[in-house]
C-alpha cells in the first residue's frame, strides 16, 4: 500500500483490505509507524512507542474481529496494557517507573476486535484538565492548526485519529474527555452509557460514576462496530448492563424516524457563547428541521450552579482515593516538583472532604440529576455544541502557566455542557458537523435517554450522509 493510501480508509475499510488479502496487517502497521515518525514531532501525539510489539502482533495470529489488522493507540490514562509504562501524564508515575502487569478487561476486547496496538498517546496530569498540556510531555497539538488545543484529556488520541496516523482510538469520558477533544479535532466521539463499557475488576476510578472509556473515530459506522465488540455484559460485573435491541451495526442503517429534539445553548454562568458557535447550533436545529424532526429551543432549565456545586466534594474525594491507591503502590508520597499546581490543590482539597461531606454531596448530584433526567420523559435528544468557543490556543488552559482559580473560570467559558451527561450516565455524542472560516472544528452534541444510544447511532448516520465530513482534511494529515 502506497503511504498516500492508507489514511483514506477508516478502520472497517483497512480490515477489509486485510480480510481480501490486498494488503496484511504488517503493511498496515509499518505505515501507521510512518505517520508517528512523520507526525509526532508536530503534533507530540504519541508518548510511547511499542514498535516491536506491534509488528510482532501483525504477523502472528491475530483475532478475527471487525478491525483484524487495524493500527490502534491507547490513552496513557485508565486501562492498562499488559508490560506497558503508565505514566497517567504525570511525573510522579513516571518517576516511579510503573508497569502494568496485565491487560485491562476492556483492553482484551479491544484485541478482540482484531486491532494491533501501536503505543500510548498523551493526557493530561491524571485527565484532569480539557487541554492536553502536561509538564510531562509537553503540549499535544491540533492538527487543524499546531497553535490550538486539541483537547482534553483523551486529546493525544484525538489528535493522532484526525491527523491519520490511525482510524480509532482509545479515550475517556469523565466531564467531557471524549468529546471535547472529538469536538476540538474533527472527529466522532461518543460518551457511552455508564457501564455500557466493562471497567472492572481494575476500575476503582469509575466509582463516583463520571468516568466511560470508548474510541473516537472518523467515521460513525467505526464507532458503532467498536461499541458491538465491547458493550457486552460482564461476568460477575455488581451494576446492571444498560440493555440493546440490536447491534449498532443495525442501528445505523435504521431510519430515526422523526424525533423530538430540544435544543439550547444556555450554560451554567449564564453567558452567551462565542457567535461563530451559537451561529453553528442555530444552522443545526435547521438541518435537523429539514429532515423531518420536530425540533423545539428548550434548555434543561436546572439549577446548575447547585448541580456543579454537588459535584464538588465526592469528586474531590474520589482523586484522593485514586491517589492514594496509586501512593500505595509507589510505597511514597509526591515530592513537591512531582505533580502539577492544579494537581496539588486538587489532592490537597480531595484529602479535606469529610466522608460526610463526600456522600452528602453524592447524594445532591443524584437527586439535581433528575432535575437533567426529566427533559427526556418528553424529548428524544437534546442538542447543544460541544464548546462555547473554537479550540483554544495553546497555553489558554495551561495548569503549569495559569492558576488554578482561572483554570476554573475559563473551563466553564470553554466547556459549558458536555458535564451533566456525565452525572445523569447518558449516551452524549459529538459530531464534527461545522467549521470555523479559519478551518477549526466545531462539534454538535447529542444526547439520549439512559441507554439509548441507538437513536444516537441512528441520527449520527443520517447526519453524516446529509453534512458529511469524511473529505475534510487537516493541515497535518496522512
Amino acid at each position: 500500500m502506497s503511504f498516500a493510501d492508507y489514511s483514506e480508509y477508516d478502520g472497517l475499510a483497512l480490515a477489509a483490505l486485510v480480510r481480501r488479502g490486498d494488503v496484511s496487517p504488517s503493511e498496515l502497521v509499518e505505515a501507521a509507524i510512518e505517520r508517528i515518525e512523520r507526525h509526532n514531532p508536530t503534533i507530540n501525539a504519541v508518548v510511547y512507542k511499542a514498535y516491536d510489539e506491534a509488528r510482532a502482533a501483525a504477523r502472528g495470529a491475530l483475532p478475527d474481529g471487525p478491525f483484524r489488522g487495524v493500527p490502534f493507540l491507547v490513552k496513557d490514562l485508565l486501562l492498562t496494557v499488559a508490560g506497558w509504562p503508565r505514566y497517567s501524564g504525570s511525573r510522579f508515575a513516571a518517576n516511579a517507573k510503573l508497569t502494568d502487569a496485565d491487560d485491562s478487561g476492556l483492553m482484551r476486547r479491544y484485541r478482540s476486535s482484531g486491532v494491533v496496538a501501536l503505543g500510548k498517546t498523551n493526557t493530561p496530569e491524571y485527565g484532569i484538565t480539557g487541554t492536553t498540556e502536561p509538564a510531562l510531555f509537553g503540549a499535544t497539538r491540533n492538527p487543524w492548526n499546531p497553535d490550538h488545543s486539541a483537547g482534553g484529556s483523551s486529546g493525544g488520541s484525538a489528535a493522532a485519529v484526525a491527523a491519520g496516523i490511525v482510524p480509532l482510538a482509545h479515550g475517556g469520558d469523565g466531564l467531557g474527555s471524549i468529546r471535547i477533544p472529538a469536538a476540538c479535532c474533527g472527529l466522532v466521539g461518543l460518551k457511552v452509557t455508564r457501564d455500557r463499557n466493562p471497567n472492572l475488576p481494575d476500575g476503582y476510578d469509575f466509582a463516583q460514576g463520571n468516568v466511560v472509556e470508548n474510541v473516537m473515530t472518523r467515521t460513525v459506522r467505526d464507532s458503532a462496530a467498536m461499541l458491538d465488540v465491547t458493550g457486552v455484559p460482564e461476568p460477575a460485573s455488581p451494576y446492571a448492563h444498560p440493555p440493546k435491541d440490536r447491534s449498532y451495526m443495525e442501528e445505523i442503517e435504521r431510519s430515526p424516524g422523526r424525533l423530538k429534539i430540544a435544543w439550547s445553548s444556555e450554560t451554567a454562568n449564564g453567558r452567551p457563547i462565542q457567535p461563530v458557535i451559537q451561529q453553528a447550533l442555530e444552522k443545526t436545529a435547521a438541518l435537523l428541521e429539514q429532515l423531518g424532526h420536530e425540533v423545539v429551543p428548550q434548555g434543561l432549565g436546572i439549577d446548575y450552579r447547585a448541580l456543579y456545586a454537588a459535584q464538588g466534594a465526592h469528586a474531590g474525594a474520589n482523586f484522593a482515593a485514586g491517589m492514594r491507591r496509586l501512593i500505595e503502590v509507589v510505597g511514597r508520597e509526591p515530592g513537591p516538583d512531582e505533580l502539577e499546581p492544579l494537581t496539588w490543590a486538587a489532592l490537597k482539597g480531595g484529602r479535606r472532604v469529610t466522608g460526610e461531606e463526600a456522600l452528602y454531596s453524592l447524594q445532591q448530584r443524584r437527586m439535581l440529576s433528575r432535575g437533567v433526567l426529566a427533559l427526556f420523559e418528553t424529548y428524544d435528544v437534546y442538542l447543544t455544541p460541544v464548546l462555547g468557543t473554537p479550540p483554544a490556543p495553546i497555553g489558554y488552559i495551561d495548569p503549569m502557566q495559569v492558576s488554578p482559580r482561572d483554570i476554573g473560570r475559563r473551563n466553564g467559558e470553554l466547556f459549558p455542557f458536555p458535564a451533566p451527561f456525565n452525572f445523569t450516565g447518558q449516551p452524549s455524542i459529538s459530531l464534527p458537523l461545522w467549521q470555523t472560516e479559519a478551518g477549526l472544528p466545531i462539534g454538535m452534541m447529542f444526547t439520549a435517554r439512559y441507554a439509548d444510544e441507538a437513536t444516537l447511532f441512528r441520527l449520527a448516520a443520517q447526519l453524516e450522509k446529509e453534512c458529511p465530513w469524511k473529505d475534510r482534511r487537516p493541515g497535518v494529515w496522512n
